[in-house]
């Protein structure tokens, strides 16, 4: 852990921005080391000093690592999308995930009709022709009547995937 680590003579990066002394037990000098000056002041723009050194304090030692990691993610998410943060992200990556579901869905249904299709053709040629052999000929007008019914079948399960609303915390 860091926080064990023996420190260079040098103010971590909380005590140069506050334009303060650092001494052997800042809270801070673990977690924002010299180098680390842009992380410390984009949390400190967001949640203050004061704050993130009471967070700090209330945080099991062994936790703090993850904690200060955590807090400079949602400081530059906030920083970029001042309104949402986070939950912006996270409702964008669910909208993805109910786009790639519909797309999912989309293909087991043109699966699921072409392997039915298929095995007609095959039964009445006499002769199998593998699962991809003769995909278009095969087929005929049933991409166009795919096309038209295929809505209303997803639709069907589309219930069981509804992420639409979105988590505000």
């Amino acid at each position: 852990m860091r926080g064990h680590e023996p420190r260079s003579s040098s103010s971590c990066a909380a005590c140069k921005l506050l334009k303060r002394r650092c001494s052997s037990n800042c809270i801070f000098a673990p977690y924002f080391r010299s180098d680390e000056s842009k992380k410390f002041a984009k949390v400190h723009k967001v949640f203050g000093a004061s704050n993130v050194s009471k967070i700090l304090i209330e945080v099991p030692e062994e936790q703090r690592e993850e904690t200060v990691n955590s807090l400079a993610y949602e400081a530059e998410v906030r920083l970029r999308d001042p309104v949402y943060g986070c939950i912006g992200a996270i409702a964008l990556l669910q909208t993805k995930m109910i786009e790639l579901q519909h797309d999912l869905a989309l293909a087991r249904a043109r699966l699921a009709r072409y392997a039915a299709t298929s095995s007609v053709v095959s039964d009445n040629d006499g002769a199998s022709m593998g699962p991809f052999g003769d995909f278009p000929a095969a087929c005929g007008g049933f991409i166009d009547s795919f096309s038209q019914n295929i809505s209303s079948e997803v639709n069907q399960d589309a219930h069981m995937y509804d992420f639409s609303q979105i988590p505000y915390i």
